[in-house]
């Protein structure tokens, strides 16, 4: 048993906080409240300052395994998954090959049964992510698939994809959509606007982004289906989100820390490590991303954690890959960015992190009560750190070097700790 002493205890589901103890016991939450007698445990845990949350639950990442694994692999970006508080991720299927098929699918399962946390593989929605063919939705979920996405790739066959919602809408899984209409972008990784006009680019417009949330959500409504909007950077796009909620639809939107944090007028100081897909856009569509996770449109903070080796990020702006590494950075983000400037309370901050992504993969987690999963993350939300080590295999991120507050102190998974960042 562990017995987890005087911390703030977060109750997502109640968007609440109390003081108190918890113990873990078997691999479930045994108890929580206030223990005079702290009875004999096989580990005490100090959590005097400490919030005490559920685990943090990331809809969106990439371990490039199989295949790409100089970038990462299950097992570094699940370590840097535990540094950042993460006790369940949801692996995208843009691997090589991607996870379109039984072998590739069963790799990631069995090798995140290897790691410290709760790794989910999510497959491909078409056969080579091309767009053209569907996989074998059912079959894939019989053996694992937690979900259906082709991030990366947007899927610009209306009717197959109104086919894979319907399958989806039927396996009551979620289909995850990347939004970014290729007809309107000419450099990607750039927003589309004053920052390119100086660069002398062309960029991403988020006309590329708009129309096609504005084409899922109606999809979303006519078929029925759990969709996610993945990385949503766009005040239309959250608009779009925003009606097709009041219409009954079931869609959920994510964003990142880096879209909530980061301009286009990052890339001016950062480079290609500002560089992602879709991009950085303006101040205005930043306050549009805080409002929506104030107001509850955006459901989900996702990190789209994104590892790129050093000498890819290092070639010209047009040339080197988009996307940055997230998971050890996102925690921090949120409560420097958003706690701290009054955008969210910290149980408003864990029902994003934790509560919510659980919710859209029905998972059994993200909960603080008895008898929920032993998954849990224990953070000092005022104690300042620089981000400047990482467990990942890269450290491809614009964040390097910031001074944040929210310290993980302990990762728990499965009543084990896998994570001590003391």
């Amino acid at each position: 048993m562990i017995l987890i002493r005087g911390g703030r205890v977060i109750y997502p589901a109640e968007r609440a906080e109390k003081r108190g103890d918890v113990i873990l016991k078997d691999g479930k939450i045994h108890a929580i409240g206030i223990f005079e007698d702290p009875g004999e445990y096989e580990r005490v845990i100090d959590a005097s300052g400490c919030v005490v949350a559920p685990g943090l639950v990331d809809v969106h990442v990439h371990f490039r395994d199989p295949g790409l694994t100089y970038k990462e692999d299950i097992h570094t970006g699940a370590e840097a998954a535990a540094a950042g508080g993460f006790t369940t991720v949801v692996c995208m299927a843009n691997t090589k090959p991607p996870v379109d098929s039984e072998k590739p699918l069963l790799h990631v399962i069995r090798e995140g049964e290897k790691t410290g946390i709760h790794v989910l593989a999510a497959a491909a929605v078409s056969e080579g992510m091309k767009g053209e063919r569907l996989v074998d939705m059912d079959g894939l979920r019989a053996l694992g698939a937690a979900g259906f996405t082709d991030d990366g790739i947007p899927l610009m066959d209306e009717k197959l994809l109104s086919e894979a919602m319907r399958q989806a809408a039927l396996l009551d899984v979620p289909i995850s959509l990347h939004e970014e209409d290729p007809s309107y972008i000419k450099n990607n990784g750039i927003n589309h606007g004053a920052v390119s006009d100086r660069l002398g680019l062309y960029g991403s417009p988020a006309e590329a982004e708009e129309s096609l949330i504005a084409r899922d959500c109606r999809i979303a409504l006519e078929t029925g289906a759990k969709v996610n909007i993945q990385h949503i950077s766009t005040a239309k796009g959250v608009e779009w989100v925003r009606q097709a909620k009041a219409r009954g639809a079931r869609v959920t939107a994510e964003v990142t820390p880096h879209h909530f944090t980061l301009t286009e007028e990052a890339v001016l100081t950062y480079g290609t490590l500002a560089k992602m897909n879709p991009p950085l856009r303006t101040e205005a569509d930043r306050q549009a991303l805080l409002e929506g996770l104030r107001d509850g449109t955006i459901d989900i903070i996702a990190t789209d954690h994104a590892p790129h080796s050093r000498e890819e990020k290092e070639r010209p702006l047009t040339e080197a890959p988009s996307g940055i590494t997230g998971l050890e950075t996102s925690l921090a983000l949120g409560v420097t960015q958003l706690v701290g400037e009054g955008i969210l309370t910290l149980p408003c901050l864990m029902e994003k992190m934790s509560l919510n992504p659980a919710r859209l993969y029905g998972l059994d987690c993200g909960r603080m009560e008895t008898g929920a999963p032993a998954d849990v993350v224990i953070f000092d939300p005022e104690e300042e750190f620089v981000a400047d080590t990482f467990r990942s295999k890269a450290d491809n991120s614009p964040f390097k070097g910031w001074r944040l507050k929210g310290k993980v102190r302990y990762t728990i998974c499965g009543g084990k700790v896998v994570y001590t960042g003391l």
